[in-house]
């Protein structure tokens, strides 16, 4: 079975029994605090798409997140000529901890994105298994790093070779539908495989609604000076309480290594 994208403009599933589980992050005075610094918005021309996040790297300069959110899925052997709901992607940007009603606000900036890294496995087969992208992202007027401006400390490193079972931070931005202050919804638990497709990793939380394709699968984050390591992003999931993703291997490996170059 194939699951469900949440791209932000994908049919997401009800899973309302459940909405009890979602996590919010606020502070007193119900104003948004960002303990994810590097998790945001990923935006297409302009309007929130996706999620995404800093990782770690050289030049401070990569984001993750899914392929279908940047490039459509091939078929046969061959590129795919719409994104997974039939719309243009449309020009990307990235706004690390984004939140507010409408526009809202971006504290950390908009950031650029240089150029877009997906493996081939998705651009000419729709491999579920390779549904993760990383991006270049350009540096601000000023000369700094995204990383730079999130935190240098913040960012996790990508785990290639991790297992299937792992204790997980998983971030993400649903839709305006259900979450019109655009805070992040967290959710921290164990990853297993997917009973309908054992080579993906699954969770099962409530609030990852459309949108959340892109968040980032943290694990062993700590306090502060422990960012974890990132094992791979949200792809799919039937409802908003069932979530899959692929897990990082080699091949993401090459992607991220040629990102961090660009």
């Amino acid at each position: 079975m194939s699951p469900v994208v949440k791209g932000a403009s994908a049919a997401a599933a009800a899973g309302i029994a459940a909405l009890c589980a979602v996590v919010f992050l606020k502070a007193s005075g119900d104003q948004s605090v960002h303990p994810f610094p590097t998790v945001g918005v990923l935006m297409a021309n302009g309007e929130h798409w996706c999620t995404a996040s800093v990782v770690d790297s050289p030049r401070g300069n990569v984001v993750a997140t899914a392929a279908h959110c940047v490039a459509p899925a091939g078929e046969d052997g061959h590129p795919g000529e719409v994104a997974h709901d039939g719309l243009a992607i449309g020009e990307l940007s990235f706004a690390p901890a984004f939140s507010g009603e409408g526009a809202g606000t971006q504290p950390l900036g908009v950031w650029k994105v240089r150029s877009i890294h997906v493996d081939d496995r998705w651009t000419k087969w729709g491999d579920e298994t390779a549904d993760f992208a990383f991006l270049t992202i350009e540096p601000d007027g000023d000369g700094r790093s995204l990383q730079q401006r999130v935190g240098a400390g913040e960012a996790p490193k990508p785990d290639w070779t991790s297992g299937y079972e792992r204790d997980v931070t998983v971030i993400g931005y649903p839709e305006s539908e259900h979450n019109p202050q655009n805070k992040p919804v967290s959710c921290t638990t164990q990853t297993r495989h997917d009973a309908n497709d054992p080579d993906m990793l699954y969770i099962s939380c409530a609030g990852f609604w459309t949108g959340t394709s892109g968040s980032p699968w943290i694990a062993d984050r700590g306090g502060t000076g422990q960012p974890g390591r990132l094992i791979g992003v949200l792809s799919g999931g039937d409802t908003d309480v069932d979530s899959t993703a692929a897990l990082y291997d080699e091949k993401a490996k090459a992607l991220f290594e040629k990102a961090a170059r660009g």
